[in-house]
């Protein structure tokens, strides 16, 4: 519950606890904070038990912790019925790159060495037309088309 309070912080709630209420009625009010405490942790326990009660045996493993979306993000992702982990485990991203490089780098081989503009049924979209026309004159501008 207070995983990110640091020595510092708690030795400053000790001593403005020690100011605002004294050292003599100090060990009174951690008793009557801690006896809340367990109050409301007997009436949550027992919401709990009430709401199993009512939902019956076919919801006897049904955990309130589920109710909290990561979690049941990541219940449902590690069943077994959906075949996910052997998806998972089948995906090595690692091959799939290296797959991706090399067809990167034979396209590039294949269309640096091909005289027609095309490999293997590919279009070099960076190669500029062979056909003495000047493509890289742009269309007039037209402030009212805009």
């Amino acid at each position: 519950m207070f995983n990110d309070i640091g020595p510092l912080e708690l030795v400053t709630i000790i001593v403005l606890a020690v100011l605002v209420f004294g050292p003599d009625k100090l060990p009174k009010v951690i008793q009557d904070v801690m006896r809340t405490v367990r109050k409301i942790r007997e009436f949550s326990e027992s919401a709990k038990q009430d709401i199993r009660q009512e939902l019956g045996p076919e919801f006897k493993d049904f955990e309130f912790e589920d109710l909290n979306p990561k979690t049941f993000i990541r219940k449902q992702l590690d069943n077994d019925d959906l075949g996910l982990k052997e998806i998972r485990n089948g995906f090595d991203l690692k091959k799939e790159m290296a797959e991706v490089t090399d067809a990167v780098h034979s396209r590039d081989s294949d269309s640096t060495s091909s005289a027609s503009g095309s490999a293997g049924g590919r279009v070099d979209m960076t190669k500029k037309p062979e056909d003495g026309t000047d493509r890289d004159d742009r269309p007039p501008f037209d402030a009212d088309a805009t």
